[in-house]
């Protein structure tokens, strides 16, 4: 996994939120502010220009770029929250990066977000996406799984979270103020981060394939 490989995942991400960007919105129109998905898009763009304008020299040179972008351009919660997991995600990072390097590091990108937005599993936030992710990639790399395999299983578990969140009452963020009318919506930050871990498990199969090409 090289700089190649962490600045095509978030330009795969960009264009999944890009594609999704009105479900996103809907979603958050359900029991938010309407502008998740519009937000995540434009935060998005910007971390794939910064890039652009500013090419990194290191696999954690490029989450850090991404996570002060995102902070700087998103606006809400959603922007400092990611930007805080991409920010936690390049500081904990190793050079080389394997895959339970990359696990670690993610890890430490879920504290950050439970610890700036204060949430915990169950709260019906991002978080009840990124910590069964966070957990999958961890089992991976203890069983010696390859990078697609693990982020393939990672995906599919923060896919589950995110479902997982229609029945919960929202006990975190503005969805919180709506009580019982929470309950029967899919958290938007849990379907965006979804979505991430999507791009990451399609730009890994992509890296398998052309391996054995």
């Amino acid at each position: 996994m090289d700089i190649g490989f962490f600045v095509t995942w978030l330009r795969v991400a960009a264009t999944q939120i890009r594609q999704e960007r009105g479900r996103l919105t809907e979603l958050d129109a359900a029991i938010g502010d309407a502008d998740h998905g519009t937000n995540l898009d434009r935060g998005f763009t910007e971390v794939c220009r910064a890039l652009e304008d500013w090419p990194p020299t290191a696999p954690a040179q490029a989450l850090l770029t991404a996570g002060t972008t995102l902070i700087r351009r998103v606006g809400g919660a959603s922007g400092p929250l990611y930007g805080s997991a991409f920010r936690a995600m390049g500081k904990a990072l190793q050079d080389p990066v394997t895959l339970p390097g990359f696990a670690a590091a993610f890890e430490a990108g879920v504290v950050a977000v439970e610890r700036l937005g204060k949430a915990a599993p169950g709260d019906k936030t991002m978080v009840d996406a990124l910590v069964p992710a966070s957990r999958a990639l961890t089992a991976a790399a203890r069983e010696g799984l390859t990078p697609y395999e693990a982020f393939r299983r990672a995906a599919v578990a923060a896919g589950e979270g995110a479902r997982a969140t229609i029945p919960m009452r929202a006990r975190k963020g503005r969805a919180s103020y709506l009580g019982e009318r929470s309950v029967g919506h899919e958290d938007p930050g849990a379907a965006s981060t979804a979505l991430i871990l999507e791009a990451l498990a399609e730009v890994a199969v992509k890296e398998a394939t052309r391996e054995v090409d």
